[in-house]
């Protein structure tokens, strides 16, 4: 809104001079037109014609040098939406153009040309406008000297608009890693550390998209933050490997590792180098990390390793369990086979050397095995394997092929 009221105040006395006139003229208001890329370019323009004439179609003509290349911006093409070119003038006498998010393709010279409803009425003012478009810039300065970007030291930038001159009349802000993190055309760092390294751009204002180049800090500073690891634990077993690992945080990166042991008296030293290291015995150790910017040392580090006798003992005591265990579980097995164990016969001449016992109470044995052997009660047969001659108390019955024996069991008494 504003560059149109100035536009507008602009044109206004040119604009009364043309009408009293009654000439045909083009006047191009701002002859140099210099825009950073990605904002907004405005080209004031106005135009005078006979007075008795009326304007059918009004152009923008845009002549490129690098290439040589005519590019014609009609009335019709401004008036799309998706165009960058907006001519906001209009058939009487305002003949303003303004061109959005300009590209280093639109630096040129820029002419307007109108045609009337008379015969052969066009005219053009070949005078024009010429755009430049430029980027913004950033220049570095280094109050304590050019070299490294040393931890604690500081930088200053400075975004600077060409198309300015030597004066700083733009608004800017600063981005770093693509955030916005504060306004205005020096970006001042003071006492840098790690946490200041980053991508550094400005941009207007007014323009987010008139992004300039990327500088980028990288502050350099010494190890930091140095630490010893032990694996597997502070405690291991004698012939287990234990590792000794080293870190630290420096920037470059640390360039030299050294080990140290303290020794019962106190004494420091040098045990070897390297980020990892692998002790032959238990003890203190700690590590010293080193760059171009600097050294720090760890912290002091205990482990022990257990002797070798108890880790012998520990280890014969876990066989000897583990045998009585397997030797329990043996013993127990054969035993319950043992028990199951029973003799079938598996031939024909087993079955007939089979023995069958009928087992009957001693008292009356003649005649109660008479009785038995009359008497047409049932009978149990049992198959018997004696694997040991024995003599028995018994009466014995031949019947046929098959031999009856009675066996006798005395039973104790119970005592009064």
């Amino acid at each position: 809104m504003c560059n149109m009221c100035i536009v507008t105040w602009t044109l206004m006395p040119l604009f009364l001079a043309g009408v009293l006139c009654n000439t045909w003229e083009v006047v191009y208001h701002q002859r140099r037109i210099c825009a950073v890329k990605g904002s907004s370019a405005v080209i004031p323009c106005s135009f005078y014609y006979p007075k008795n004439l009326r304007v059918k179609r009004v152009m923008w003509v845009q002549v490129k040098s690098h290439p040589f290349r005519t590019l014609f911006i009609s009335d019709r093409k401004m008036k799309q939406v998706t165009t960058r070119f907006q001519y906001f003038g209009d058939k009487h006498h305002n003949c303003s153009l303004k061109i959005h998010q300009v590209e280093h393709n639109d630096t040129g010279k820029y002419t307007f040309r109108f045609t009337t409803n008379s015969k052969g009425g066009k005219w053009t003012g070949r005078v024009g406008s010429t755009l430049k478009v430029v980027d913004l810039s950033i220049s570095v300065t280094k109050p304590n000297g050019n070299g490294t970007t040393k931890e604690g030291k500081s930088v200053n930038l400075t975004c600077r608009n060409i198309c300015d001159g030597s004066k700083l009349l733009s608004a800017f802000t600063w981005f770093k890693n693509g955030e916005p993190i504060t306004e205005g055309p020096t970006l001042y760092l003071s006492n840098m550390s790690s946490t200041n390294s980053g991508n550094y751009t400005c941009s207007l204002k007014t323009h987010t998209g008139t992004t300039s180049g990327v500088i980028h800090i990288d502050v350099k500073y010494g190890p930091k933050n140095t630490s010893v690891s032990v694996r597997p634990s502070m405690e291991a077993d004698a012939g287990s490997n234990i590792n000794l690992t080293c870190s630290s945080h420096a920037n470059p990166p640390v360039e030299n590792y050294t080990w140290f042991k303290i020794d019962d008296d106190d004494n420091i030293m040098d045990v070897g180098n390297g980020p990892v290291f692998v002790p032959g015995d238990g003890g203190q150790y700690l590590c010293s990390a080193t760059n171009k910017h600097g050294s720090q040392n760890s912290s002091v580090v205990t482990f022990k390793i257990k002797p070798y006798w108890a880790t012998c003992t520990r280890d014969v005591l876990i066989i000897a369990t583990v045998a009585v265990l397997l030797i329990g579980i043996t013993v127990t097995a054969v035993r319950r086979l043992h028990k199951k164990k029973t003799w079938v016969p598996e031939t024909e001449e087993d079955i007939q050397n089979t023995d069958y016992v009928n087992w009957l109470p001693c008292d009356n044995q003649s005649q109660q095995g008479n009785q038995y052997e009359e008497a047409a009660t049932e009978v149990i047969y049992a198959t018997v394997h004696f694997t040991n001659k024995r003599k028995s108390n018994m009466a014995s019955h031949n019947n046929e092929d098959v031999v009856y024996i009675t066996v006798c069991r005395n039973q104790l008494s119970n005592p009064l």
